[in-house]
């Protein structure tokens, strides 16, 4: 059974900053390298980046458990005219248990609630899995955008958009 519960306690937050650990260094170091991975992860994804992002920057993290176990991890944003879908990620050996499907519902559901006319994300452009999966999942190709993360990295990333 898959279960979608809010984050919002510090055991939560250290259980999402375990879990992004093994999955963007299995997924992303092949795509950007180690160095990115472990700026971005201290950077985005620590307890206390995840605690900021939650208290000062409005974002909602949902712990995505399959058979009581946590698997994934969700994390997104209402913004003036769509919900920016930052984070949406399942550990690999889970992958194909429909869980990212059922959590694209119910973001698209909470996108539908904010009464919101589209989902956004950011997707590396060398992620070609995870840009097929998401244009499997109603999303297309809008623009594309480079964002300065600052230490010497950047963000090459496609912005996707599905219509809700």
């Amino acid at each position: 059974m898959i279960e979608i519960t809010p984050a919002n306690k510090t055991s939560d937050f250290l259980l999402i900053e375990e879990l992004a650990n093994l999955i963007w260094r299995e997924h992303y170091i092949p795509i950007v390298g180690k160095p990115q991975i472990d700026y971005m992860l201290d950077k985005f994804q620590s307890a206390n980046a995840i605690s900021k992002q939650i208290e000062e920057e409005g974002f909602e993290y949902y712990i995505l458990t399959f058979n009581k176990t946590p698997v994934g991890y969700i994390g997104f944003k209402k913004e003036k005219e769509h919900l920016f879908l930052s984070k949406i990620y399942v550990l690999s050996k889970f992958r194909g248990k429909k869980i990212g499907k059922t959590a694209m519902e119910f973001i698209t559901e909470k996108a539908k609630s904010y009464r919101l006319k589209a989902i956004r994300l950011g997707v590396n452009i060398n992620n070609t899995n995870s840009i097929i999966a998401y244009e499997k999942l109603g999303f297309k190709k809008i623009f594309t955008f480079v964002t300065d993360i600052g230490n010497g990295f950047v963000m090459d990333d496609y912005i996707m958009e599905k219509k809700v």
